[in-house]
C-alpha cells in the first residue's frame, strides 16, 4: 500500500441515460457493486442525473465542449469533495507516479523553482546533461521548445522538462551577465531520483536527509550509511541526526522501511480503514543500520504523511528524541485505482495510526524538544503555518483541537544560521542538557527497544 499511491483494481464501466461513460467516470472494484447501485433505485437516479447534465451540457452549452475535460473535471469535483486528499490523476500524472515508484526518469537533471514567473535553476545535478551542457545555478529559463513559461505551475513546468530518453528538448537560458538569452538544446537521459542527502559534521557527527518518501529511498538511505560508517570511526562517531523537515511524504512501504532501519521490534504503525477486518499493523524486524547510536529527528511543519509516520514511530518506541516544531497532521492513506489507460482515482481509504494507537490526523506529531526556526525579516510577511486541519474539507482527526496541527517551516541556507539543526548537534556532543522530560534511555539509547512499552506488539 502507498501513501498516496497504488493499488490497482480492475475495470467495470457503467452505460447512463444512453451515453457511455465507461471508464471515464466509474470504475468499481467488482460486478457486484454495480448490481449493488442498480438495486437502489433512489441512487440510480441519482446517478442517471449526472448523466442527464453531461448530455444537457453537450447538447445545450453555448460552444461546443471537450468532452474528456468535462467527464475529467466531474470525475475530480465527486473527488475532492471528500478530502483535500481524494482526486482525479490525468494519464500523464500517472505516467509521472509510476517515474516516482521506479526512482528515475527521463530528464535533464536540473532542480528547479519559480521565480518571478521564470523557471530558476536551484543545481544542475551532477554528471547529468544538464551540468554537461553547462547549466548554472541561478539561471532563469524562459522558454522551453521556443515557447514561453511564464503562466506555468511549477508541476507543469517540470513535466515540459521530462519526456522521453534521448529525445532533445531546447532551453532559453537568462544568465547573470549574458548580453543575449542562450540557448541549450539537451538530450534527454535517464536520471535517478535522489532523496537522501548526507555528510559527517564536523568529523563526529552522521547528518542524514531525507527529501521525500518517493523512490528508492531505502537504499538510498543504506547506502548513505555505510558511506558515513567508513569515514568515521564508531567510538568517535557521536550520533545521527536524521532531518525530515519540509519532507512532504511519499509512498508508506519506504517509510516503513526507514522506521525499520533503526528498530530492533515493536511495531512501526498501523492502517485503519471503513471495515475492522481492513485494519493492517506492519512490525520491525531485528536489525539498527545506526548500531544504537543516539539519534535526533528534526521535523517541522512541512514534515507530512510518511515523514510523520517515521518520526511518531521513532518516538512512540523511544529510539529518537524528535526536535523542531509540530508536524503537517497528515494521518490518511490514499489508494490509487486505476482506469484503464484513462488515469485513476486517487481515494483516501484509511487513517494510520502510531504504535501508541494515536491518530495524527489533523494534530500532527508535537516534537519532545520544542526548537523554532526564526524567520528573516524579509520573509515573515511571506510564510504562514498551514497544516492538515486548516485544509477546507480535511478529514477531522480524532483527538484534533482548536490549537489544530502544522507550523512554519523554514531551512536556512546556510548551516551557521540553522537553529535547529545546531541544536541538535550541541545535544550529541553534550554541550546542551536534555529536557528532564526526556527519560535517560533515550538519551543515551541504551537497548531503547526492550525497554519500550510498546515493543511487544509483534
Amino acid at each position: 500500500m502507498l501513501l498516496e499511491r497504488e493499488r490497482m483494481i480492475g475495470r467495470v464501466s457503467f452505460v447512463l441515460a444512453g451515453i457511455f461513460i465507461g471508464a471515464f467516470l466509474f470504475n468499481l472494484v467488482s460486478m457486484t457493486r454495480v448490481s449493488a447501485v442498480a438495486a437502489d433505485s433512489s441512487l440510480y437516479k441519482e446517478l442517471q442525473l449526472i448523466g442527464d447534465v453531461f448530455e444537457r451540457i453537450h447538447s445545450n452549452y453555448v460552444s461546443p465542449v471537450n468532452d474528456k475535460k468535462l467527464i475529467e473535471s466531474g470525475i475530480d469535483g465527486m473527488l475532492s469533495s471528500l478530502d483535500p486528499h481524494s482526486g482525479y490523476m490525468k494519464p500523464e500524472e500517472v505516467a509521472s507516479m509510476s517515474n516516482e515508484v521506479k526512482g528515475e526518469y527521463g530528464g535533464l537533471g536540473l532542480e528547479v523553482t519559480l521565480e518571478n514567473n521564470l523557471i530558476k535553476v536551484i543545481s544542475p545535478i551532477d554528471d547529468t546533461p544538464a551540468f554537461r551542457a553547462g547549466i548554472f545555478s541561478g539561471d532563469f529559463i524562459s522558454e522551453i521548445n521556443g515557447k514561453s513559461v511564464r503562466g506555468l505551475r511549477l508541476d507543469e513546468a517540470v513535466n515540459k522538462l521530462h519526456g522521453e530518453v534521448n529525445t532533445k528538448v531546447t532551453l532559453t537560458v537568462l544568465r547573470k551577465g549574458a548580453n543575449k538569452p542562450l540557448k541549450f538544446v539537451i538530450q534527454r537521459k535517464i536520471i535517478p531520483i535522489i532523496n537522501v542527502k548526507y555528510r559527517v559534521d564536523n568529523g563526529d557527527i552522521g547528518y542524514l536527509r531525507i527529501t521525500s518518501f518517493t523512490g528508492k529511498v531505502d537504499s538510498q538511505l543504506s547506502n548513505a550509511v555505510e558511506k558515513i560508517k567508513k569515514s568515521v570511526l564508531s567510538d568517535n562517531l557521536k550520533g545521527y541526526v536524521l532531518d525530515l523537515r519540509l519532507n512532504p511524504g511519499g509512498f508508506l512501504d519506504q517509510a516503513i522501511s526507514v522506521a525499520d532501519y533503526f528498530l530492533e521490534k515493536g511495531e512501526i504503525v498501523s492502517t485503519r480503514g471503513r471495515k475492522p477486518e481492513e485494519t493492517q499493523r506492519f512490525n520491525a524486524s531485528p536489525g539498527d543500520i545506526i548500531d544504537g547510536k543516539p539519534m535526533i529527528v528534526l521535523i517541522d511543519g512541512g514534515s507530512a504523511s510518511a515523514s510523520e509516520i517515521v518520526a511518531g514511530a521513532l518516538q512512540d518506541l523511544k529510539r529518537a528524541v524528535i526536535l523542531g516544531t509540530r508536524s503537517f497532521g497528515k494521518g490518511s492513506v490514499q489508494t490509487i485505482i486505476t482506469l484503464g489507460d484513462q488515469g485513476a482515482l486517487r481515494l483516501t481509504t484509511a487513517l494510520y495510526y502510531t504504535p501508541s494507537g494515536r491518530s495524527i490526523q489533523g494534530t500532527g506529531i508535537d516534537p519532545d524538544i520544542l526548537v523554532k526556526q526564526p524567520l528573516p525579516k524579509e520573509l515573515q510577511e511571506k510564510f504562514s503555518a498551514i497544516g492538515e486541519s486548516a485544509l477546507v474539507g480535511h478529514i477531522k482527526g480524532q483527538r484534533e483541537t482548536e490549537k489544530g496541527s502544522g507550523s512554519f517551516s523554514y531551512i536556512p541556507q546556510d548551516v551557521k544560521d540553522d537553529v535547529q539543526l545546531n541544536y541538535a548537534f550541541d545535544l550529541l556532543r553534550g554541550k546542551r542538557e536534555y529536557p528532564a522530560s526526556i527519560s535517560s534511555n533515550v538519551k543515551s539509547n541504551v537497548k531503547l527497544i526492550q525497554s519500550s512499552d510498546y515493543a511487544a506488539r509483534q
